[in-house]
């Protein structure tokens, strides 16, 4: 079982990165939105359904680790300067290596020009309800760059199983390609 956590700042790919990497792999993708954009039309963005978000997340976690699938993707956004978030990782990470799974960290990278156009592109609206309000989520978006630190300083991430891609230019077919041969991930397997 491997897990590829791949995360990074709002808008940078990571979700259409993530549907790349499954499409030529074994892995299945999990993007963090799955969960987000099910909770928020009953708790719109409280305490609540963050709660549920990541009650939800590692239940799933663990019934996924359990399997004999291939592995994993799931995608978030990390914010380095929030004990919380570290310590989520290290729950998810453990849920995964407690049942013999190798984790894989991908931060990716973007400037804030290419990350506001992301933003607003047509694919990013159909699969994310909650980025339809457009003026909501660039201020969001605008206020996380203020308020958090969401990409890693050099030499932070100290783990045997990470890479950082800035995608700044790269297509997320590229992208995907370089996790996948940087990893040597098992190739999608044909029917």
């Amino acid at each position: 079982m491997k897990i590829v956590l791949l995360f990074g700042p709002q808008a940078v790919g990571k979700m259409t990165v993530g549907q790349e990497l499954a499409k030529i792999t074994d892995l299945k993708l999990f993007h963090n939105h799955m969960t987000i954009d099910l909770l928020v039309p009953l708790f719109d963005f409280s305490p609540e359904m963050w709660r549920l978000t990541t009650l939800f997340r590692e239940e799933i976690f663990k019934e996924y680790a359990r399997t004999d699938q291939y592995g994993l993707i799931f995608t978030f956004v990390w914010a380095f300067d929030l004990r919380g978030d570290w310590e989520f990782l290290e729950t998810v990470s453990s849920i995964f290596t407690e049942n013999g799974g190798e984790v894989y960290y991908v931060e990716l990278e973007a400037d804030l020009k290419e990350r506001l156009e992301r933003n607003v592109s047509p694919h990013r609206l159909q699969e994310k309800p909650t980025k339809r309000n457009i003026k909501q989520s660039e201020e969001n978006l605008l206020e996380s760059v203020q308020k958090h630190r969401l990409n890693s300083m050099p030499g932070e991430i100290q783990k045997e199983h990470y890479i950082k891609i800035d995608n700044t230019n790269l297509s997320a077919q590229e992208t995907a390609n370089k996790i996948k041969d940087f990893f040597s991930l098992q190739a999608k397997k044909e029917d």
